[in-house]
């Protein structure tokens, strides 16, 4: 005998029976939509009334003819008031276009008389001239000039040291030791109880070391007044300040150096 089996049925991967859902779902759908879209018409087509948007009025252009008095009378106004005109030059009514005016012809002798030369002499002098031809001789006084006052080396203070009295300077002489002019200089002292400078520390330069040393030395050299200098001190041992001396024209310059030059 002989077994016969038959065949097992084994499922399918994939579905392939036809989408009756599906389809019935969008039929369903479009129905739904449809009915929507008629209801949404009816609303706002039918029950609201429709916006009616105004146009703008259409532009008029008035013109002004001579048909009728008023126009006329407007028109003679605008012609009178025309600012143009005033600065034009208006011809006569009757004048024509290319009209030359009628100017009369006037002679310049008749207007102004010619100015007639003099003759020449029929006899010409041919002699040389003088080169001192004869007349009054002016004589040129020279003006004095008033000489220029020789201006003095001065030395000044600040406001701490005048209130101790008028100092006592020495005579000092201030020699350079080159040729160019000197800029002031300023100090920075220390005025003991009894009226003398213990310090004096120089600021800047006046451009000449030997007028700086000189400058030093003659402001180590003043003296204040001690009976001022005990009321101003207050206790303090030193009272400091800055001293200025501003070159005046009594400053000698340097003597010039004889060369001298080697015989053979």
């Amino acid at each position: 005998m002989k077994a016969s089996f038959a065949p097992i049925a084994e499922p399918l991967l994939f579905s392939w029976e036809p989408p009756q859902r599906q389809k019935v779902a969008i039929v369903t759908f479009l129905v739904i939509s449809l009915i929507a879209h008629a209801l949404c018409f009816y609303i706002f087509q039918i029950v609201y009334p429709p916006t009616v948007s105004l146009l703008p009025p259409p532009a008029r252009i008035s013109v002004i003819t001579s048909n009728s008095e008023e126009g006329r009378a407007l028109l003679r106004w605008i012609d009178a008031e025309d600012p143009a005109l005033a600065f034009t030059t208006q011809r006569p009514p009757g004048a024509k276009l290319r009209a030359l005016p009628k100017v009369e012809h006037a002679a310049s002798y008749f207007t102004a008389d010619p100015v007639l030369k003099e003759i020449p002499p029929s006899v010409v002098d041919l002699r040389i001239p003088s080169s001192q031809p004869p007349g009054p001789v002016r004589f040129g006084r020279p003006q004095n000039v008033p000489a220029l006052a020789p201006a003095v080396t001065s030395i000044s203070f600040s406001k701490e040291l005048d209130a101790l009295g008028v100092p006592i300077l020495p005579q000092t002489s201030f020699v350079a030791s080159n040729d160019q002019p000197p800029e002031t200089i300023r100090f920075r002292i220390a005025v003991s109880t009894n009226g003398e400078i213990h310090y004096c520390f120089p600021f800047n330069s006046s451009g000449d070391p030997v007028l700086d040393e000189q400058a030093r030395r003659s402001l180590t050299l003043c003296r204040f007044p001690p009976s001022s200098i005990t009321d101003q001190i207050g206790g303090k041992s030193l009272i400091w300040g800055i001293a200025t001396v501003e070159w005046g024209t009594d400053v000698t310059p340097r003597k010039a150096t004889p060369t001298v030059t080697a015989t053979p």
